[in-house]
């Protein structure tokens, strides 16, 4: 079940293949890739468990400074981020907010960021 403004979509790779595709297809695009989280290898180490789960946060400070300095609380969301992330029934899932969640949570005139979803479709396909 997705989170309330989480586009969740299915990925034919693994976790892992996942978010390589996702990182190579951005950094074509420019886009700045700032931090890479593991959550599943950051659980083994304190010793708990959880299915494959990794976090990729990235973004165009050229995109995203304008419009924090437009709408300040846009930097809660900023920079941006997706998941990859296995489900209890062993599917793989590309998820990240949309780009109407974000518009009406930080009143934004329209959706910011509308082009990146072709760029999470083609990494999960």
């Amino acid at each position: 079940m997705s989170a309330a403004g989480a586009v969740d979509i299915p990925s034919k790779y693994s976790v892992p293949e996942t978010i390589d595709r996702l990182s190579s297809l951005l950094q074509s695009k420019g886009v700045k890739i700032f931090v890479r989280i593991d959550q599943a290898a950051e659980a083994r180490a304190v010793g708990l468990s959880m299915p494959d789960t990794q976090l990729l946060i990235f973004g165009d400070p050229r995109a995203g400074t304008p419009l924090m300095k437009q709408h300040p609380s846009l930097a809660l969301d900023l920079p941006l981020k997706a998941l990859a992330w296995e489900s209890a029934d062993g599917k793989v899932w590309l998820s990240y907010n949309s780009p109407d969640f974000l518009m009406q949570r930080h009143h934004l005139d329209s959706p910011p960021f509308r082009a990146l979803e072709a760029i999470f479709a083609a990494a999960a396909q």
